[in-house]
């Protein structure tokens, strides 16, 4: 008998079956009990289908008819926001842990390398966004050490990786992400900018973060930063910072004036550029965007899982 905790994947989509195959071929601690999708001809489910995984085209009312339905602990929900908002109140009522990687933002905003330990008993968790995941551990890494006054991200993505889910939530991306970066991150103020650049071959996941902080120990800052990545690297390897941190002094004598921000704004202007490469389980390795959103979803459901076991023993 397995010691493993059960779960399923709602959306059979390319995250939901990217993070299906990550937990099968990688998590010592979950196993995959169901696939649930909406399309009967996807490839995720025949993939599924292939690989002995339970499955339904009939969505969360499919899944939720399952005899392994009752054995579930934890379900990801790889579908849309507009989907997970109904998702959210049935699964609450069953008993059942929620892993929102849309950007509904139902539950709490989870970034695993900054703020999972808080959040692990929380019934519903959110993922946030593939920029979110991606910029707010550097973002959390420089207010750690000095005041944040504004953060802005540019998260600049492959065309092609962007499915018609990322595309429909574009403005829950935006608005989703400045949240986060604001009460995760530690911003004041918070930005969000997503670019879906059409090149061919396509491009790696880029991202350039921009912080206005209220110091100028900048090797302060510098080594933070450095932490930070190797925390995410920890579960995300393809995630490093392209160049060196650059820094820029913003003095009063001609500060920055930034929208939400009530008053002139001087300090140390850094920048962080990073890029993400995927591992290339289902997904092809430029699509970083959703490597890094199925990456953290897992370990966020690991631990949880972890928890879970330890509360029963």
């Amino acid at each position: 008998m397995s010691d493993k905790i059960k779960v399923a994947v709602i959306g059979s989509g390319n995250i939901g079956t990217d993070l299906m195959i990550k937990i099968m071929r990688t998590s010592d601690v979950l196993e995959m009990g169901a696939l649930a999708g909406v399309d009967p001809a996807s490839d995720g489910l025949a993939r599924a289908a292939r690989l002995g995984v339970a499955t339904t085209a009939e969505g969360l009312a499919g899944l939720r008819a399952m005899s392994v339905y009752k054995d579930i602990a934890i379900i990801f929900d790889a579908t849309s926001a507009s989907a997970h908002f109904n998702h959210a109140e049935i699964l609450n009522r069953d008993g059942k842990v929620a892993v929102d990687l849309t950007p509904a933002a139902v539950g709490p905003f989870v970034v695993p390398s900054v703020n999972l330990d808080e959040n692990l008993k929380s019934p519903n968790v959110n993922m946030v966004t593939c920029g979110g995941q991606a910029t707010i551990p550097i973002i959390a890494a420089v207010s750690r050490v000095a005041p944040l006054l504004y953060a802005e991200i540019v998260a600049s993505i492959a065309s092609r990786s962007a499915g018609p889910g990322t595309r429909a939530n574009i403005d829950e991306f935006t608005q989703t992400t400045a949240r986060a970066i604001e009460s995760v991150g530690g911003a004041q103020k918070g930005k969000a900018v997503i670019v879906l650049n059409p090149a061919d071959p396509p491009m790696i996941m880029r991202d350039t973060i921009y912080c206005l902080a209220q110091t100028e120990d900048q090797d302060a800052i510098r080594a933070s930063i450095g932490r930070a990545v190797a925390e995410v690297q920890a579960y995300v390897p393809g995630f490093r910072l392209k160049q060196d941190v650059q820094f820029e002094k913003i003095l009063p004598d001609a500060p920055a004036r930034i929208p939400g921000i009530d008053h002139p704004a001087s300090g140390l202007k850094v920048t962080t550029f990073l890029e993400v490469e995927g591992a290339a389980h289902y997904l092809p390795a430029y699509a970083g965007n959703l490597d890094i959103m199925t990456s953290a979803a897992l370990r966020t459901g690991e631990r949880m899982a972890q928890m879970l076991v330890s509360e029963v023993a």
